[in-house]
């Protein structure tokens, strides 16, 4: 994939995690879930790689927080997501795994980053238990979709391995 492909699919998925922020959520005990950016993990993490992936998230994550859409607790949970995500993929070439990477990186390996994270930044001394159920649903939805989706897309031939 040339730097100009690569750059425009980047800047697609950036903006439906953004727009999607706005119209796809649900509460989840002291977070939301977006499962629309969960699903951008992984059909990012399948398409482009794990580096991009950390991009892409990284740049949602930054910009829902400045148009007052999310928390800081976006930036662990997404970028460990991704990289994981990523990285199964690459090792394994299996969308399930993708998908299983999401969800305990974000879920799980995110949720204990977000502990510090929070007590650093947001000042709040929530313990793992506090975000390990809401990111897990969060996660683990929005892997589901990445999955379907990515699935669906290789099933149609649209992009081949």
């Amino acid at each position: 994939m040339n730097k100009t492909r690569l750059i425009t699919t980047m800047a697609v998925f950036i903006a439906i995690g953004t727009i999607s922020a706005q119209l796809i959520w649900f509460p989840a005990g002291v977070a939301r879930a977006y499962p629309v950016q969960h699903a951008i993990n992984v059909v990012a993490a399948v398409t482009l790689g794990p580096g991009p992936a950390v991009i892409i998230a990284f740049i949602i994550s930054l910009l829902r927080n400045m148009l007052g859409l999310g928390t800081l607790l976006a930036f662990p949970g997404a970028m460990v997501g991704a990289f994981l995500a990523g990285f199964l993929y690459k090792q394994t070439k299996k969308q399930s795994l993708a998908a299983l990477g999401e969800g305990i990186g974000s879920g799980v390996i995110g949720a204990l980053f977000a502990v510090p994270f929070a007590y650093v930044f947001m000042g709040t001394s929530a313990g793992a238990f506090v975000f390990i159920p809401p990111f897990l649903v969060s996660s683990i939805s929005g892997a589901i979709l990445g999955l379907l989706v990515v699935s669906k897309v290789y099933t149609k031939g649209l992009i081949k391995n």
